[in-house]
């Protein structure tokens, strides 16, 4: 019994900026803090074939857990990644990103297919209030980026 959860964020930003974002391992702990903390995540940019043995406490609250990240799919000039994703509760977790350019800067498509047996709806929910979440802090991101003019 899977569930499927697809989100939409827009950005006023260069598509290749929010790309350069989105897979820095260094921003997904800022965009996640307050709701996961990790352990073993390394820095740097996500790469295709990459695997990566973290743990992970939500709210950095609950003991935590061993989870595993395989980035099976990063393709920098299409902008997309797919990641494939276990542990802590969860059999699958595939996560689906795309960043499509529009005529005032971007969007970030995700879709995130999870499996988790009788908890999978409330993973499901989880996943869209998380990535929800993610959009304001990675909008100071950008905005910080750029005016540091590191964009």
């Amino acid at each position: 019994m899977s569930r499927t959860v697809r989100l939409s964020h827009d950005y006023p930003f260069p598509p290749a900026l929010v790309w350069r974002v989105v897979t820095d391992l260094d921003h997904l702990k800022t965009v996640t803090e307050g709701l996961l903390a990790f352990r073993d995540l390394p820095s740097g940019r996500i790469h295709g074939g990459q695997r990566l043995q973290v743990h992970v406490s939500l709210f950095g609250l609950l003991p935590y857990q061993p989870y595993t990240m395989v980035v099976a799919a990063c393709d920098a000039a299409a902008m997309t990644f797919l990641s494939e994703e276990q542990g802590a509760g969860v059999k699958t977790w595939r996560h689906r990103l795309a960043v499509c350019p529009t005529g005032w800067g971007c969007s970030v498509l995700e879709t995130i297919e999870i499996e988790a047996g009788l908890l999978t709806p409330a993973f499901a929910a989880w996943a869209r209030f998380m990535y929800r979440r993610r959009h304001r802090p990675r909008l100071h991101i950008l905005t910080a980026l750029t005016e540091e003019g590191l964009a």
